[in-house]
């Protein structure tokens, strides 16, 4: 059973999809072991709670990078202590530090709401929206030290509708990541894959 844990620093939209599809079985052989968030207030803390899944908040103490690598090693202490063997991002609006990654090797996914290498950082649909992209959509990838940039394992399409405005093209966008990250998610637990360079290839 693969042990997983959720870092998320709001409302946590991404980990209650992944929890929906670990219940109704497109998520296999997983479980959620911890949510972690950085913000003692985050709306997904306390869904967590009431889902009797384990939840703590480990904020950051102080500002400057001696500061980011307390907290970080603070936060690969705790995901060790519940045994978690794949970190899910889910909303998690923090840059995590090489450590962390070393920590996870290719053990650390995000999902980011535009097609990488196009638009990565904050306010990414509406980076898109403002540049008059025709397609938009998500990406799920592997987390490494350079922000927004690891292995891709899939991407999910969105059209940006004449009619569109930045809210309704991140709304629709956030449905596809609901469906991409459970999908994704089951694609690395099954082990089916290896990448090459930079290229996620499944195994037949």
């Amino acid at each position: 059973m693969h042990k997983l844990g959720i870092l998320l620093s709001g409302r946590g939209s991404n980990f209650l999809a992944i929890h929906r599809a670990i219940e109704d079985g497109r998520i296999r052989d997983a479980e959620i072991a911890v949510v972690i968030s950085n913000k003692p207030d985050a709306a997904g803390l306390e869904a967590a709670h009431s889902l009797g899944l384990n939840a703590l908040a480990i904020p950051q103490e102080g500002k400057g990078q001696a500061a980011r690598e307390a907290h970080d090693t603070k936060m690969i202490a705790a995901l060790t202590d519940y045994g978690v063997d794949l970190v899910c991002l889910a909303g998690y609006m923090r840059i995590i530090t090489p450590a962390f990654v070393e920590a996870f090797p290719n053990r650390i996914l995000n999902v980011h709401p535009s097609l990488l290498p196009a638009f990565p950082g904050l306010d990414a649909q509406h980076q898109a929206f403002e540049y008059g992209a025709k397609v938009a959509g998500c990406t799920v990838h592997f987390v490494d030290e350079a922000v927004d940039h690891g292995v891709i394992i899939l991407q999910k399409t969105v059209p940006v509708l004449d009619e569109d405005t930045a809210e309704t093209l991140s709304a629709r966008i956030l449905e596809q990541e609901h469906l991409a990250y459970p999908e994704a998610l089951s694609r690395v637990l099954s082990g089916k894959y290896h990448i090459v360079d930079r290229r996620y290839l499944p195994k037949s």
